[in-house]
């Protein structure tokens, strides 16, 4: 069956190839659910409805995301309006005897310490008796303020909690709370500025540019905003048990082989590109399908198109290639790849 047959089929299966479907009851209250998420964030935050699908599918699928932006266009707000919109239920209130936040933020400096953010361990008053203080890290939802103040020996201590859910100090391993969710934000001008190593860059999900609004859009943020009652209004409209159903259902969603060979390929297409210096890794593949799954649940779709791949693929895998010349943006790359791909190739495709 080719990659076309797989994407005009009404389920995403082919027609030679009769697969027990899900009923489409299954998502609707997801959709509805999110729906009620936009709604809630869009009354304070200005924000594209596609962008904020795709931070909410990332959280869904159980992935990370970063806002790298100018400073100032509302990165911070909006992480908080999506933290502020869950009422938060605490599933392991205590792992290890370490009491668990439901939302965490850390203000990210250059003299912050690895130690800041994990935890450490101390005396007991006059005892030999150590206690380890959890760190910032221990929370549902953690927002990371202007990541690239950090210096890369603290960038590192999120590598472990962001790809495992765990975190280990001092020889000892603590897990992270269930739901873990980390939404960064990185100014992309200014001065004192650390580069993400492309390891941790490569462990998020999906990397998005808020944008400036448009003129009516910023004119509503003044009138809004430039009163102190602002947010007087704003509540959550969400449990976060409800989260963890979501999450549960993203494995029903359906992906067809021919879908999966065609994300292979593009993820490999990278790699031997004349103007890339390294292209994305075997986890790209791994969190676009996982992503594609979570933005088709919330669509109210229990299957993975072509379409949704070609959708999701930049913001999806922009910030996991590094170009030789500097001046030259992966976008370009990625919309090149996109387009010279053909949707009828098959299985070949992973073969090469």
């Amino acid at each position: 069956m080719s990659l076309v047959d797989a994407h005009t089929d009404s389920k995403g299966k082919g027609a030679s190839e009769p697969v027990e479907t899900l009923e489409s009851s299954f998502d609707l209250p997801v959709k509805e659910g999110v729906e009620k998420l936009c709604s809630n964030i869009k009354s304070v935050i200005s924000v594209d409805t596609k962008k904020l699908q795709y931070i909410i599918a990332a959280l869904i699928a159980g992935g990370h995301v970063m806002l790298a932006d100018s400073h100032g266009v509302g990165k911070t707000s909006l992480a908080r309006a999506l933290a502020g919109s869950f009422q938060w239920q605490l599933v392991d209130p205590e792992l290890h005897g370490l009491k668990a936040e439901a939302f965490s933020r850390i203000q990210c400096t250059v003299d912050l310490l690895p130690q800041d953010i994990l935890g450490f361990s101390r005396f007991i008053g006059n005892s030999i008796e150590l206690t380890f203080i959890r760190g910032p890290i221990f929370a549902n939802f953690v927002l990371c303020d202007e990541i690239n103040l950090l210096t890369p020996k603290t960038q590192g201590s999120f590598f472990q909690a962001m790809e495992e859910q765990t975190v280990t100090t001092e020889g000892k391993t603590y897990d992270l709370p269930d739901p873990f969710f980390l939404i960064a934000t990185m100014n992309l001008k200014g001065v004192h500025l650390f580069p993400l190593p492309a390891p941790q860059l490569d462990r998020f999900m999906v990397q998005l540019s808020m944008g400036y609004p448009l003129a009516h859009d910023e004119a509503e943020i003044i009138k809004q905003h430039s009163r102190n009652d602002g947010w007087k209004d704003f509540k959550p409209v969400v449990d976060s048990r409800q989260l963890l159903e979501w999450q549960q259902k993203v494995d029903q969603v359906t992906i067809h082989q021919d879908v999966v060979d065609y994300i292979v390929y593009c993820v490999r297409q990278t790699r031997s590109h004349a103007e890339v210096l390294m292209g994305a890794s075997p986890r790209t593949g791994v969190k676009v399908s996982r992503l594609c799954r979570a933005l088709a649940l919330l669509r109210s779709a229990d299957y993975v198109s072509i379409d949704l791949v070609k959708e999701i693929f930049l913001p999806a895998v922009c910030h996991r290639v590094i170009m030789k010349d500097s001046s030259l943006t992966a976008e370009s790359i990625l919309k090149e790849i996109l387009l010279t791909t053909p949707v009828n190739g098959g299985q070949h495709y992973t073969r090469q």
